[in-house]
């Protein structure tokens, strides 16, 4: 790479001036004392990561010649949740190198190579800031993204940036941690073509998000959120919860989202929905690098204008033996098609099941108020906690509940058993749960104000970040139809 344009570079201190503001101070890290830092201009300001809105720099020339100018925060083209919630998209197979003047921000980087949506990068960590990229780049191909964290302040620190734009390949993205809140140093920074620059204090979370954010395919940057729905045991009623979280999703809060029945043996969506399709999720699965819009559009079974199912196939006449990488293919490919993709798997522990329920931005665990399920349960927890620490734990959902001569674990001491509450409990009704599933139909189609309907309903709300949406009670005309005439 050559050396950058000296109209870009600072051949004398006079280049550059950093403002003379004694207050201001060098950022640290959560829980240690900060120094109080100046207002900045409400127009433009440098953002921490943990902050939402960035602001946008004139378009500038790329002196380092890395990539085009971008701020993660303004450019994030995740989807928002009405409550302010992302979806982060995994990043692509790219190497990450670190180089950390503070031990602090080392352990926080080193630390998020365990997050499931890290999972494909190459992540290293060393010591020395700049100056140990400028060593080691000099020699050495660079990396797909560079993460500068740095204790040196404006002039010096852009001398620093200078010479290690010489060494730097093109195409390399640099996100800097500094050390100090200062608007134009940030605005420099910006115009030399780095893509971020944070200021402490951060959390994993925070530098998950910018990561992520760089990596978006500009092209197809929207991605839905993926929720799984498992059952503890077998026979707990998962399958109809899912399905019906789905549709509630759906018609209740009138937001589009896909059903997947995962269950390629013994699935139940069709039946739930009343639907014969001649095509089901096995066709995708068979031949995931065919799936495109079209293809989906061919195997999706539409159930109504919101909702879209691709069911398991109705007979037993395959064996399917896939690979884990087709199912997370196929959701991929469907997640970028839908705001909202509710997996029903089965109940079975296999390579696949595991890493599509690791993957999911939402789990649901539904058990019922048993000794098996409590273990179960307990297990499904500790660990999605253990491999998805940056993630909201999953949710459970105690089903069949007040089974008639059934001795039961009590509500309170299984949520102590199982060190979280359950966020809803249904209790076991067969005459309700019977017929909607002979008449094909969901659980607020039949009785729309039963407690199980507007349990299932809050729990698509919670889902979706939104308020539940009120059913509308039946009036005394359609409680008596002869009178409508």
């Amino acid at each position: 790479m050559s050396i950058p344009d000296p109209a870009w570079s600072l051949g004398t201190d006079d280049d550059f001036v950093l403002e003379d503001d004694e207050t201001f101070g060098v950022g640290e890290l959560e829980g240690v004392d900060l120094v109080d830092l100046p207002p900045f201009d409400d127009s433009i300001a440098p953002v921490a990561a943990n902050e939402t809105h960035a602001p946008t720099p004139p378009p500038e020339e790329d002196p380092f010649t890395m990539s085009a100018p971008a701020i993660v925060a303004a450019a994030l083209p995740t989807m928002l949740r009405d409550e302010g919630r992302v979806t982060e998209q995994p990043v692509p197979r790219i190497t990450i190198h670190a180089v950390c003047d503070r031990h602090e921000i080392a352990d926080i980087i080193a630390g998020i190579s365990a997050d499931r949506r890290m999972a494909r990068a190459e992540i290293t960590v060393e010591p020395g800031g700049i100056d140990a990229a400028v060593a080691r780049f000099a020699s050495q191909a660079s990396p797909n993204l560079l993460i500068i964290d740095t204790l040196q302040q404006g002039a010096a620190m852009l001398h620093s940036l200078d010479r290690l734009a010489a060494v730097i390949e093109e195409g390399t993205k640099v996100v800097i941690i500094g050390a100090v809140n200062d608007i134009a140093l940030f605005r420099e920074l910006m115009a030399r073509g780095v893509s971020e620059y944070i200021v402490p204090p951060i959390q994993p979370i925070d530098m998950i998000r910018t990561v992520c954010g760089l990596y978006v395919n500009p092209d197809k940057p929207f991605a839905g959120r993926v929720v799984a729905v498992i059952g503890a045991r077998g026979g707990i009623g998962a399958s109809t919860i899912a399905h019906n979280i789905a549709w509630s999703i759906a018609e209740r809060q009138e937001s589009s989202a896909t059903l997947l029945d995962l269950d390629l043996s013994f699935g139940t969506a069709a039946l739930d929905f009343n639907q014969d399709p001649p095509q089901s999720i096995a066709d995708a699965l068979m031949a995931p690098d065919r799936v495109d819009d079209v293809f989906l559009e061919r195997v999706t079974t539409k159930q109504t204008q919101r909702l879209q199912m691709l069911t398991a196939p109705a007979t037993l006449e395959r064996e399917f033996e896939l690979d884990p990488q087709s199912y997370e293919m196929v959701i991929e490919r469907v997640r970028r098609t839908s705001p909202y993709v509710v997996l029903d798997l089965p109940h079975i522990w296999t390579s696949w099941v595991k890493h599509t329920l690791l993957a999911a931005d939402d789990a649901i665990i539904v058990a019922g108020p048993d000794l098996a399920s409590l273990r179960n349960t307990k297990n499904i927890i500790d660990l999605l906690k253990a491999m998805r620490p940056y993630d909201s734990p999953p949710t459970v959902v105690l089903s069949m509940v007040g089974v008639p001569k059934r001795p039961e674990i009590p509500f309170k001491d299984f949520a102590e058993a199982l060190g979280c509450e359950p966020v809803a409990s249904i209790p076991f009704d067969p005459q309700l749960f019977g017929m909607a599933a002979n008449n094909g139909q969901m659980i607020s189609e039949v009785a729309a104000q039963s407690k199980t309907a507007l349990a299932l309903d809050a729990l698509a709300a919670s889902l979706t970040g939104r308020k539940p949406v009120e059913a509308k009670k039946a009036s005394f005309t359609d409680k008596i139809p002869f009178l409508k005439r």
